[in-house]
This record gives structure tokens, C-alpha cells and sequence, in this order.
């Protein structure tokens, strides 16, 4: 497989996961009518633009757009992994950052006893940040 076929994998692998992070978002506050929390915002606030700057850089096939997307889904990252922990571990349950609105330590959804919003959201990022290293890897890139 040529670089520049790998390449497109990558932002396609990274764009359509911010898609699906995106519309599952919705689904969970539009559909299923769940309100998100103060830092379920944040994590919104980072992950949307990601799948307009994705699939820009996807159709477009311009592997730079990783410098936008990579600090932003870092963010996201941090802010999802610290909201799963005030849910899912009491210590941080004194620590709340929330006070107007739905808890940040609410749980909508707790599938198999640890899935939650927080954790769908920390994966995506995730998954994110390891096309945009993998794509940062690659050989050959134009600068």
C-alpha cells in the first residue's frame, strides 16, 4: 500500500470517528432527551469542529490539518478522562466543577458497568489521537 493511500486511511479512519462521536452526541441529548453536564459541553466544544476540520482535511486529503486536530483532541482527551474518573472513582466525587445543572458525576448510560457518555467520548479521542500519530508517522510527508 503506497503512503498516500495510508495517509488517507488514517484521516478517514480519524474523521469518521468524530462523525460517529459527533452523532452520537446528538443522539444521546436530542433524541433520548439526556442533558449534558458542564463538562459534557467542553468535550462537545472540541469534539464537533473535529469532524468539519477532518472531513475537510479527509476530502481534501491534506494531512496537516493534524496541527489543529491533534492539541484539540488532546484536550478532549484530558477532559474526558477526568470526567469518567469523578464518576466512576468516589475520590473525585469531593472535586466538582459542575454546580449549575445535571452533576458531571451523573450517569446516563452505564453499560457493562463501565461505559459511560464520558468513556464513549475518552475512546473517540482517543482513537483520534492515535490516527493523527500514526499519520504524523507516516513517511514522506509534505510539510
Amino acid at each position: 500500500m503506497s503512503d498516500l493511500n495510508t495517509k488517507q486511511i488514517y484521516l478517514y479512519g480519524a474523521w469518521l470517528v468524530s462523525v460517529i462521536a459527533t452523532l452520537g452526541s446528538l443522539y444521546f441529548s436530542e433524541l433520548r432527551g439526556f442533558i449534558p453536564c458542564e463538562l459534557c459541553w467542553y468535550q462537545r466544544i472540541l469534539m464537533y469542529p473535529l469532524a468539519l476540520i477532518l472531513g475537510i482535511g479527509t476530502f481534501q486529503n491534506d494531512p496537516s490539518v493534524k496541527r489543529f486536530v491533534l492539541p484539540m483532541a488532546i484536550i478532549g482527551w484530558v477532559i474526558s478522562f477526568y470526567h469518567y474518573l469523578l464518576q466512576k472513582v468516589p475520590g473525585f466525587a469531593p472535586i466538582k466543577p459542575c454546580v449549575n445543572g445535571v452533576p458531571c458525576n451523573a450517569q446516563y448510560i452505564n453499560w457493562a458497568g463501565f461505559v459511560t457518555i464520558p468513556f464513549l467520548a475518552l475512546t473517540a479521542f482517543t482513537l483520534i489521537i492515535i490516527f493523527m500519530f500514526l499519520l504524523r508517522s507516516s513517511k514522506n510527508e509534505k510539510k
